[in-house]
This record gives C-alpha cells, sequence and structure tokens, in this order.
C-alpha cells in the first residue's frame, strides 16, 4: 500500500475513501507548509494531496533531493501555488479538482455582489454597533442589480455560472473579456475585445480567471481607471491576479463604488487600507465553503490518486 500525505484535515468521507487505498498521514496544523516542510515531503512519501498556499515550488522540489513522490493530486481548482514544470521535471503527476467548485464559487460571487451592491456589510456592522436609528428613506442607499450591465473577466466554468445567475436570476445584461472565442456562454451574452472594454461596460466587474504569469496583476490600475464610479469589482479568482494597492487607491478615491473580495493578493494578510474602507465586502476565502463541496472536491483528488496507483490517465489533469 503507497503512502499518502494530506497537508491539512479533510471531510471525514474523504479521509475514509482515502484510507481505503493508501497509507494516510494527515498534518494536524491548519496552516499552509513552507518550502522545507514540502521538500521533507516530496522525499519521503509516494503521493502527496496538498492544499492552498502549500508552498511547492521549484526550491522545494531542489531541497528534496531524490523526490520519492509521483503525484500532487492539489485539493481544490486552483494550483498557483504548484510550480508544475517544476514538478513534471521531477517525474511528478499534477492534479486538480475543477468542475467540483463551479456552483459554489458563482455563489460566493453573488454572495459578494448582493452583499456589495446593497451595503449589507455597512448595514450589519452599524446594527452590531448600536448606531442604527431606524428605518429611513435615504439610509444606505445601493445599487438594484436588475437591468444593470455584469462584466466577466474569464468566461470558463466559473464564469458562465456567475452570468448564468446574473441574467436568470437577476435580468441582468452580460458582456464579457475571454482570451480564446466563447461560442455559447450559457445566457445572452456578448464577448468583448478587451478587459477595458469590459470594464467600461460593467455596473458589476468580476473577474474569474485562474492565477498564473500570464494573469498576474491582470485587474490594474488602467482597468479600474476604465469603470463607471458607480461600479463595483469582485474577486472570486485567486488575489494575485489583482493589484490591491490599485484597488485601494481606486476605492479611496471614489473612481469605483465598491468591491467584494473573497480572496487577496498576500493571503492571508489583507491590506489594512481596506479594513478601514466601508464600501468594500471582505470574506475570509469561503468559495467552496460548504461541506458537500468540500467532500466532492476531495473525492476527485483521491479519484485522480487512484488512476495514478492504477498506472491509468488522470481524469484531472494539469
Amino acid at each position: 500500500m503507497k503512502t499518502l500525505f494530506i497537508s491539512r484535515k479533510l471531510p471525514d468521507m474523504v479521509l475514509d475513501a482515502a484510507r481505503a487505498r493508501f497509507n494516510v498521514t494527515v498534518r494536524e496544523e491548519t496552516s499552509p507548509m513552507g518550502e522545507d516542510e514540502v521538500a521533507a515531503v516530496l522525499a519521503n512519501f509516494d503521493a502527496v494531496l496538498p492544499t492552498l498556499g502549500d508552498k511547492c515550488t521549484a526550491d522545494a522540489f531542489s531541497k528534496a533531493g531524490s523526490v520519492k513522490a509521483g503525484i500532487l493530486a492539489n485539493f481544490g481548482v486552483g494550483y498557483n501555488h504548484i510550480d508544475v514544470a517544476a514538478a513534471r521535471a521531477a517525474g511528478l503527476q499534477v492534479s486538480n479538482t475543477p468542475g467540483a467548485v463551479t456552483e459554489a464559487t458563482a455563489d460566493t460571487a453573488f454572495t459578494l455582489i448582493l452583499m456589495t451592491a446593497r451595503r449589507a456589510g455597512e448595514g450589519e456592522r452599524m446594527v452590531r454597533a448600536g448606531a442604527w436609528e431606524g428605518w429611513h428613506p435615504t439610509q444606505l442607499l445601493g445599487m438594484h442589480l436588475g437591468g444593470k450591465t455584469l462584466g466577466v473577466v474569464g468566461m470558463g466554468r466559473i464564469g458562465k455560472a456567475i452570468a448564468k445567475r446574473a441574467n436568470l436570476g437577476f435580468g441582468m445584461d452580460v458582456v464579457f473579456f475571454n482570451r480564446s472565442l466563447v461560442e455559447d456562454a450559457g445566457v445572452p451574452a456578448k464577448q468583448l475585445d478587451t478587459i477595458a472594454d469590459v470594464a467600461a461596460a460593467a455596473d458589476v466587474l468580476v473577474v474569474a480567471v485562474p492565477a498564473n504569469a500570464e494573469t498576474h496583476h491582470i485587474m490594474n490600475s488602467d482597468v479600474f481607471a476604465e469603470m463607471k464610479p458607480t461600479a463595483i469589482f469582485v474577486n472570486i479568482a485567486r488575489g494575485d491576479v489583482m493589484d490591491e494597492a490599485a484597488l485601494v487607491t481606486a476605492l479611496q478615491s471614489g473612481s469605483i463604488a465598491g468591491a467584494g473580495l473573497d480572496v487577496y493578493e498576500f493571503e492571508p494578510k489583507v491590506s489594512p487600507a481596506l479594513l478601514e474602507l466601508e464600501n468594500v465586502t471582505l470574506l475570509p476565502h469561503l468559495g467552496t465553503a460548504a461541506l458537500e463541496v468540500r467532500e466532492g472536491m476531495g473525492l476527485m483528488a483521491v479519484d485522480n490518486l487512484i488512476a495514478w496507483d492504477e498506472g491509468r490517465d488522470l481524469p484531472n489533469p494539469v
């Protein structure tokens, strides 16, 4: 029975499935693994199930020396914490868990859209602080979504799921940018030529791209400058696809009306300036935080591990 290292505790259903096939070691800490810890794991286990933020870098592979592991079965669709080229050079296969996260992440996007558009965070803080003096006609006036335009940057699975909610659920028009041609967005939607075009047209701008070298800071000061002063920005992708300092400047200056964030550029550190702003909604990376979803992600990772163990093609190779 091959050895499997799981970098953080997963739901019991997932651990039971893994233990039925592998000799499993589960790390007790809930923080990400650093390079030295990753290196030790790579050198001593047959398979590794890493999670968000584990530093599976080129340096970690170099420090490992003789790498024993044959696979990194990532828990999550995003894998920007893994140097895939270094992993392949060391003889490892890499997989992820797409599909399992789509609907939950789209739900989180709309949680942020609604909370920010309707200023729900501000309202809750007012009530909790004992500062609410009762209803009046001009209190906390926000944006009504019906008839507004949603702009999506990245029309993949998650982008399409967000667009579906916007169009069918709220009667929003949809425009989007995607590097390749999208023939069917699932709902009536117009593909525009540039991110700037989408930013200028949108009342709500959502980024849903994978994090990689090409998308680093794809949402930057130039994009925020194109947005309407009444528009809001939402990020449910990865923190480093946005220039967080540029976003803070846009919010502070009033060049955009608000933002909803589930991820941060230097996660788990959050800019103190963001914490001071009332026109932002800040969530602690809750995108897939539902038991059924995390179980589905974990079982998908286990399926990849089993396929590797049996010498089959991985169901979800990176």
